[in-house]
């Protein structure tokens, strides 16, 4: 049997209204393109476009009259369903398409109550009969067109993981060529490397780290464990991290650039390896720049490199032949514990030479020359 809804159309709402196709696919056309948001000045395979499908949702309109047929046949839905597609592509709003359609069908109703007007008079029920059969026309347009949004949308979403795991993996494996590895992150909306964070969590926190960190991490599932590498800014100071990682048992690696990325999991991995922490049993993450220094005295080069950078970053930029001899200076003062008479005797320069180089540290390293920490891992990384 026919649909009740198709079936109560007027007999004559066909001829009358495919005698006046043309225009009114013009007409509903042109109200499609003046939907805010939803045309594109200047761009005439998209005016197009929307003839086309205008044109189609218009004389598949008309095919339905009084038959029993699917409201929307397979080609005429195929085009929807891309068009829904096309709009998430261009990361365009689905409500505009959704408007656009409302529109469209606002056009066509107007459009068939003129045509039959043309031809005799109309009465309220065959008005309201036609209002129903074009909302439910229109409703099945708006759900094909958002169909093919969301299949685009889950598609997208399906790339953009394989990409971030791509990334992920180039820069744990270490040995990319720099072109591809860059490639990889502009392909996930990185613009440029700089430095980054590996934290070490368990496998079932992976889909929780993905989540907090989107825009700004990729994450790597391995077989015990998930790496995720943090892009150092704004969510990656010390404070922003513990809370991030709040009693999920994880292992924070020190910040190092894009290159160093297997370096820095070494370290983390290492830090949990050789029992300096439990990190199951911890509240809050570990963070390896605490324990850099143990792992220098268990013979982790990486580690003493890392500390290294840390404590004498104040000597960067400082001429050579200045660096070394604050160097020498402040690693003969910390062998003495400040002594300026032993430190002039064992450098062979006067005392007051001494006194000035020191005062030089103290302007350029601060309160860490007064720290007992600092102070270790100063000579650590110095001798």
């Amino acid at each position: 049997m026919p649909s009740p809804l198709w079936t109560r159309l007027p007999a004559d709402l066909a001829d009358a209204l495919a005698a006046r196709l043309e225009a009114t696919v013009e007409s509903v056309a042109l109200g499609v393109n003046e939907v805010p948001g939803f045309a594109r000045a200047g761009d005439p395979k998209f005016e197009r476009d929307v003839h086309v499908a205008v044109r189609s949702a218009l004389v598949n309109f008309l095919e339905l009259v009084g038959v029993d047929a699917p409201v929307m046949p397979l080609a005429v839905k195929d085009m929807f369903v891309s068009l829904g597609a096309a709009e998430a592509r261009d990361e365009r709003s689905p409500e505009v398409l959704i408007a656009a359609l409302r529109t469209a069908g606002r056009g066509m109703m107007r459009a068939a109550a003129d045509a039959l007007g043309e031809v005799r008079v109309v009465s309220p029920e065959e008005l309201l009969d036609l209002a129903d059969a074009v909302t439910s026309y229109v409703d099945a347009l708006v759900a094909a067109a958002t169909d093919g949004y969301a299949r685009q949308i889950r598609e997208q979403a399906g790339q953009t993981d394989r990409r971030r795991r791509a990334l992920g993996e180039f820069l744990l494996r270490g040995n990319t060529s720099e072109a591809t590895v860059l490639t990889a992150a502009s392909e996930v909306g990185w613009l440029g490397l700089g430095d980054l964070v590996p934290v070490l969590v368990p496998l079932d926190h992976a889909r929780d780290a993905r989540f907090r960190f989107a825009a700004d991490g990729v994450v790597v599932e391995r077989e015990n464990d998930a790496v995720l590498l943090v892009r150092v800014g704004a969510r990656t100071g010390r404070e922003q991290l513990a809370a991030a990682f709040q009693g999920r048992a994880a292992v924070v690696g020190p910040a190092l650039g894009w290159q160093r990325v297997p370096e820095g999991v070494r370290l983390a991995e290492l830090t949990t390896a050789l029992g300096l922490v439990e990190p199951a049993q911890a509240a809050g993450p570990v963070f390896v720049d605490d324990h850099l220094a143990a792992l220098g005295l268990r013979g982790e080069p990486g580690a003493l490199a890392v500390l290294r950078a840390r404590r004498l970053t104040p000597l960067d930029g400082l001429p050579d032949s200045t660096r070394d001899r604050l160097s020498e200076t402040l690693h003969s003062w910390l062998l003495h514990w400040g002594s300026r008479a032993d430190v002039a005797q064992a450098l062979f320069i006067h005392p007051q030479t001494v006194s000035y180089r020191v005062r030089q540290l103290r302007e350029l390293f601060g309160d860490d020359l007064d720290d007992p920490i600092a102070r270790a891992e100063l000579l650590l990384v110095l001798t």
